[in-house]
């Protein structure tokens, strides 16, 4: 086999990745162009590239990065999607309530979020696909497509149409292509990506070990995580395309999944790096991320072991007492009432610096076996056994035991009360027990609901969960600042809108008005898109 390290491409830094005084050109895509003679004078590796790819997918950075990474995460991911989803609420609140987390979208935060889901990703996936051409390394290109699907999956969820077929253009106007379309090409990428890499699985071959923080180099996990990452996403349109998504679904599973928690996609340490959680630093540095209402109501009403694992007890003299003994307390999703020593007391999320940042773990895999089996049958396995299988995996990912007793424990969500300064009260969002029986939409629900529980705390996903299903029933926002856009409380922020800058110039309004004919809505956050609609 060839020496991947021996790989090369140019340097450069991509103007379309700043997001200052950027037009719709500048954030999505880049002026300047590989050539075979800069690529072998500059000597730079194509690890670099690969590791700079990897580090966009969630954003995280290292000591050396001081904190700019970490408050693009929060104004990118953790105001918007991990809010949303009820997995935390802040001891904060920005602009009297006129911020995402409120459903008020801030163009300079959206913006973020656009940049860190697609455009930080697409110079050196560029690069990366530029070399492997010049190198006839297809191996590398379809590790370097795998790592762009996994950021861009994020932007066609949020925004909805992007540019894909054409992203690779030297040419400064770039169409958008429809989501249905974005899908079912990133389906098929990743299809070819398996087959690509699948020979080097086959016989342990590693690919650029010294620069893979997430698996070292092994291409056999590569191959799982790619087939993983293929189920996810066959499941996301489901709703939308059947034929589509069972027919994915049933590669993804048959390529083979994630079976062993090992398997799971994280950040934490490698390639000779340590990387920061972003989310530590925002609750302990900033004092500002706290437990959230929903996941309150859930972990309380089960008495769900992982509870202590994932929160601290608060300091809030009006927490409640949980199973363990402890005491615990949410902040309200979407508040306007600033920064109250009362919030400021609640839980904690139970992180330390270097605790990972997952992208997919094993449990979530088996919640979307369970999912499929639950839709289609037969082939796709029993939903109960794959369902009992993700708690379980979930539950050993955590390192707390009694699966079997908690399945059977007949507990429900509890309501969320909080007297006192900041008060607020909401009923059980759901009465669904954990146990496994009822009709499939009560059955859909427990799934749904147990996987929010193991995703934690990936917003991202359990945002998508909740506009694709409507689980898990969620409590509501206190302030919903974005009713102009057709936001309800009911069925929450369902899009993210396109920054500004992209119909600032006549050029980029072509462009712009070409997306929302494809998107088939109004440029608004309360337009459904595609694969969300029943």
């Amino acid at each position: 086999m060839k020496n991947i390290n021996r790989y090369i491409l140019m340097a450069g830094v991509c103007a379309a990745s700043m997001l200052t005084a950027c037009d719709y050109e500048e954030i999505n895509t880049n002026p300047f162009e590989v050539t075979d003679e800069e690529s072998i004078r500059d000597n730079i590796a194509v690890g670099g590239r690969f590791l700079a790819m990897q580090q966009n997918v969630v954003p995280v950075g290292t000591q050396a990065d001081d904190t700019h990474i970490i408050n693009d995460y929060q104004v990118a991911y953790h105001l918007s999607a991990d809010n949303w989803s009820g997995y935390f609420g802040e001891a904060n609140s920005w602009d009297a309530g006129y911020c995402n987390p409120c459903y008020y979208l801030k163009d300079g935060w959206i913006a973020a979020t656009y940049n860190y889901a697609y455009t930080k990703s697409l110079d050196p996936w560029k690069r990366l696909k530029a070399a492997a051409e010049l190198n006839k390394t297809p191996e590398v290109y379809a590790l370097a497509q795998i790592l762009k699907i996994s950021a861009w999956h994020r932007a066609v969820d949020s925004f909805g149409p992007i540019p894909y077929s054409h992203a690779a253009d030297n040419t400064m106007k770039i169409f958008f292509d429809s989501e249905k379309d974005v899908y079912t090409q990133m389906l098929a990428d990743l299809e070819q990506a398996i087959k690509d890499l699948s020979p080097y699985a086959d016989n342990g071959v590693a690919i650029m070990p010294n620069y893979d923080a997430v698996y070292g180099g092994d291409s056999k996990k590569w191959v799982k995580y790619a087939n993983s990452l293929m189920l996810r996403l066959a499941l996301r349109i489901s709703n939308a395309d059947d034929a589509l998504a069972k027919q994915y679904a049933k590669k993804a599973i048959d390529g083979g999944v994630m079976t062993a928690k090992e398997d799971e996609a994280k950040m934490e340490t490698g390639a000779g790096m340590t990387f920061i959680n972003n989310i530590n630093w925002l609750a302990e540095q900033y004092g500002e991320a706290r437990m959230g209402s929903t996941i309150y109501s859930y972990l309380m009403g089960y008495e769900d072991p992982r509870l202590g694992k994932y929160f601290k007890p608060a300091a809030n003299k009006n927490a409640v007492e949980a199973y363990d003994g402890q005491k615990y307390m949410a902040v309200p999703s979407g508040h306007a009432n600033g920064s109250l020593p009362a919030y400021k007391e609640c839980s904690l999320p139970n992180f330390t610096g270097t605790t990972p940042t997952y992208w997919l773990r094993t449990s979530e895999v088996l919640f979307l076996k369970a999912e499929a089996a639950l839709k289609w049958g037969g082939e796709f396995g029993d939903a109960a056994a794959n369902y009992k299988a993700g708690v379980e995996m979930s539950f050993a990912e955590n390192g707390v035991s009694g699966a079997d007793n908690y399945l059977a424990s007949g507990k429900t969500p509890m309501a969320h009360e909080l007297t006192g300064n900041g008060a607020c009260s909401f009923p059980a969002p759901s009465t669904a027990t954990a146990e496994f029986t009822g009709s499939n939409e009560d059955k859909l629900e427990k799934i749904m609901i147990q996987k929010y529980i193991a995703m934690f705390p990936n917003g991202h996903e359990a945002w998508c969960d909740f506009r694709r299903t409507g689980y898990p029933k969620m409590n509501p926002v206190v302030v919903n600042n974005g009713r102009a856009q057709g936001i309800t409380i009911e069925k929450g922020m369902r899009r993210i809108q396109y920054p500004e800058s992209f119909y600032q110039t006549q050029e980029g309004q072509e462009i712009y008005n070409d997306a929302l004919q494809k998107l088939g809505g109004q440029d608004t956050g309360g337009t459904e898109l595609w694969w969300t609609k029943k």
